[in-house]
């Protein structure tokens, strides 16, 4: 044992460790069915090592940087194998997002089994793009892979962070390529990236047309980038063969941790509530955190040995928590259900004149309009980014003093009110547009007025992509975030109607030009209607506590 490995072991509340004597074996080769070679570090209790399960690591980003993690669990038992994907980090290959990572995954697997220092039983941990590595195996894992800990991802990359709502997601794709261009440079090279990443991508997402925003951002273009924008109709059967969530009778056990400001979430929770449908044994815990925060990397951690050894049956006498559990902003606390999403109200809040949120039936009025110009296109500010610096709970004060933005308020709430699942945004729109997005955001309101947001949910407008009425009304049912939040008594409940959150998904230019090569802008004039023929509303699921667990 190290000092940094018990002061990390403390800071993310590990248990104690079975063993102090780690040591580590490097540059495992594993060779693949195509003769790629793919390398790998194997960390583990130095004696005694034989009887111990494995868990295996499959990462783009280096076996360096989670080399830590990796005597962290060998202190606590375990074999931990971190190879580095195909193509980085002295992998062989050529690195093609996620198109190798089921082949490269299942031979992985073979070549573990063939080990002599297996015992028979595996478990994968990892998020993010660590997490697709695992649901590539997921559809057919051997016997022998006993749990699966799936951290901030998903099991579709289109739907959940390339396409979200139809709209691509930008600012995701600039900052991942950004990370991947530069993350083997040497740490003085990456520090140095890293301060001019913000400047660069700001500068990069602003470029037309968006087939050479990679280049403003890295130099070069990008061939993952460009197949993306390519590829940008839905259903396209490119997606397919990286569509890893179609069949999942033999999935094993999984631990699924989300962030409520992640931009997997929607997807994520979509992936647990498949295999619970499903039949299949998988838990659900989602923070208060963005997809870099420090304190959801700590739970993943500290998750993985207590998931692990429920599930290779190492924890008798022990009482697993409930299913479903989730952290409630606002009131602060953590609460537990049996299910997802828990028992509540379908309370519907209907927007109304005045800019008014209520829970009465709106009463005759005319609509709202904003006019929105994508050449000054209305700013995301805050929200599920990959950004760290953009991402998360931001001050929206100022995004809704824009004249793009329509705000629709409640009244002071009386008393707290707890709204925990998913949530649905109606509204009745018309556009001056073929091609168009409407975006939508929640925000809790104090008692200062300073409002910040919950939840997002956009929807990206083509031809015929819904049904007009004779007068060009039409209804739009927006899925957004799911969220946990308590608006406490003398809080407000606000909802944002616009058409964007640039760069988090990319301006709608209105011409419906092809994404890569679109540069021609036009502006969109919108209107929301909330009368009694056009009831706008948001649905909000309002759940009753009986208890809570302070943080």
């Amino acid at each position: 044992m190290t000092v940094w490995s018990r002061m990390a072991a403390s800071l993310v509340k590990l248990p104690p460790p079975d063993t102090t004597d780690v040591s580590v074996e490097r540059d495992l080769a594993a060779k693949m069915p195509d003769g790629t070679v793919l390398l790998a570090d194997r960390w583990f209790p130095t004696q005694a090592s034989d009887g111990r399960p494995t868990v295996l690591i499959r990462t783009p980003y280096g076996r360096h940087i989670i080399g830590p993690l990796g005597r962290l669990y060998a202190e606590r038992g375990y074999q931990t194998v971190i190879q580095s994907c195909r193509g980085t980090f002295g992998s062989e290959g050529e690195w093609d997002p996620v198109r190798h990572e089921q082949a490269d995954g299942q031979a992985t697997l073979e070549w573990v089994a063939a080990q002599p220092w297996f015992d028979g039983r595996l478990v994968m941990w990892g998020g993010s793009y660590l997490g697709i590595t695992q649901w590539a195996i997921a559809q057919d894992a051997p016997d022998f892979v006993k749990a699966l800990g799936l951290q901030v991802t998903a099991s579709n990359i289109r739907d959940a962070i390339v396409y979200p709502g139809g709209s691509f997601a930008l600012e995701m794709a600039l900052t991942w390529l950004h990370q991947i261009e530069h993350q083997e440079l040497g740490w003085r090279a990456v520090l140095r990236a890293q301060l001019r990443g913000i400047r660069v991508l700001s500068a990069a997402a602003d470029v037309l047309p968006l087939g050479k925003c990679d280049v403003a951002a890295i130099g070069r273009p990008s061939p993952p980038y460009q197949d993306w924008l390519e590829h940008s109709t839905p259903g396209d059967p490119w997606w397919d063969g990286i569509d890893f969530g179609r069949r999942l009778g033999k999935v094993p056990p999984a631990s699924l941790i989300g962030g409520w400001y992640d931009l997997f979430l929607p997807s994520q929770v979509a992936d647990y509530e498949a295999l619970r449908a499903a039949g299949r044994t998988a838990r659900l815990t989602i923070g208060p955190w963005t997809h870099a925060s420090p304190g959801l990397f700590a739970e993943t951690v500290r998750d993985g040995p207590e998931w692990f050894e429920e599930q290779l049956g190492d924890r008798a006498g022990h009482e697993p928590r409930a299913p479903v559990r989730v952290f409630v902003m606002g009131s602060r606390t953590w609460q537990e259900f049996s299910l997802w999403p828990p028992a509540g109200e379908a309370q519907q809040w209907y927007l109304g004149r005045w800019g008014t949120l209520d829970t009465a039936p709106p009463a005759e009025s005319g609509p709202d309009r904003f006019h929105y110009n994508p050449h000054d296109p209305t700013p995301a500010v805050g929200g599920p980014s990959l950004n760290a610096i953009t991402a998360g709970r931001k001050d929206q004060r100022r995004r809704e003093h824009r004249h793009d933005v329509l705000t629709y308020t409640g009244p002071v709430l009386s008393e707290d009110l707890t709204v925990i699942g998913p949530l649905t945004a109606t509204l009745y729109l018309r556009s001056s547009l073929e091609h168009t997005d409407f975006f939508v955001r929640l925000c809790d309101v104090s008692e200062k007025g300073r409002s910040v947001n919950l939840s997002d949910g956009i929807m990206r407008l083509l031809p015929g992509s819904v049904h007009k009425e004779d007068d060009g009304v039409f209804k739009l049912d927006v899925a957004m975030w799911p969220t946990a939040n308590t608006f406490k008594a003398g809080h407000r409940i606000r909802l944002q109607v616009s058409s964007g959150a640039h760069p988090l998904f990319c301006r709608n230019l209105g011409s419906g030009e092809p994404l890569a090569v679109g540069a021609t802008m036009r502006s969109a004039d919108q209107e929301v209607f909330h009368d009694a023929a056009h009831p706008s509303c948001i649905t909000l699921p309002v759940v009753r506590l009986l208890a809570d667990e302070p943080l």
